[in-house]
């Protein structure tokens, strides 16, 4: 695992802090990238997407992570307007002139949104949301950012937990689980929280799926397999909550491309169940 996703929001900056302690004590190794993001600490107006912003901002996430120069930044999820403007990446331009960060690139919530953000010369990466239960990245995005050299960043790979297949109609999550009070998309766009899709479409969704799961497959890792078997997907960033949890979703990358009839069961199960409630909305 040399890949690290955070953001200066997460924890209020504690999660780059610890991050960046690690760093400092590792030793030795393979180089290790750390991929931040900024914009989510302000209210969410196009207006705050300025230079002097970007400074601080940045200023304030190579502190917390003890570094002279982040690796990659990323905008997190501003508004659409955004990826329009001239200004916005000009000023991340400025940015990497400056060696505040070596590269910038995006986290969307919709394919739109990182088409548009792939057409700009200076964007390196597009994070995007990408699972069996989420396929409408596939049709435009991936071939657009192959295209183009920008790497994909794949996140919310197993829908929340859905796809880990440990859920039923029984599960209850706790109030401050986003999974309780973002269902209908109450604090964030409703798209993070298990995809959009249905929980119970979803648990259906993931029985039709667990007769293809290979031998000695999770279904979990079967969920992050489907994900990196695309050739235009750089990276995937699950959540864990434990070592174990952490090591099974590391051992993905060891395990053998999923067969042909593992990715058709997942599109024909996508287009029976998840396609006319979701595909038209990210």
């Amino acid at each position: 695992m040399t890949f690290f996703d955070t953001a200066d929001v997460y924890g209020d900056g504690r999660s780059e802090q610890v991050i960046g302690s690690f760093l400092r004590t590792r030793g030795g190794g393979d180089p290790i990238t750390v991929a931040t993001k900024m914009g989510r600490r302000v209210e969410q107006v196009p207006e705050h997407y300025t230079l002097d912003n970007f400074r601080a901002w940045t200023d304030r996430s190579r502190e917390n992570l003890g570094v002279a120069t982040l690796d990659l930044v990323q905008l997190h999820c501003p508004p659409t307007a955004v990826y329009s403007s001239d200004a916005v990446f000009d000023a991340l331009d400025t940015l990497v002139a400056e060696q505040r960060v070596r590269a910038y690139g995006v986290s969307v919530e919709t394919c739109a949104e990182a088409l548009t953000a792939i057409a700009r010369p200076g964007v390196v990466s597009v994070q995007i949301i990408l699972n069996a239960l989420r396929l409408k990245p596939l049709g435009e995005v991936l071939p657009a950012a192959a295209d183009a050299g920008v790497g994909v960043i794949v996140r919310v790979p197993l829908a929340s937990g859905l796809l880990s297949g440990r859920y039923d109609e029984h599960t209850r999550f706790a109030e401050t689980d986003h999974r309780s009070y973002n269902r209908n998309g109450d604090a964030f766009d409703v798209g993070e929280t298990f995809s959009g899709v249905d929980f119970a479409t979803g648990l259906a969704a993931v029985r039709r799926l667990a007769p293809v799961v290979p031998p000695g497959m999770t279904m979990a890792q079967f969920a992050l397999r489907w994900v990196i078997d695309h050739p235009a997907v750089t990276v995937v960033i699950p959540g864990a909550r434990s070592p174990r949890q952490a090591r099974d979703n590391a051992a993905v990358a060891q395990l053998a491309p999923l067969p042909a009839a593992a990715h058709e069961a997942v599109t024909a199960s996508y287009d029976e169940l998840i396609r006319p409630a979701v595909h038209h909305r990210w």
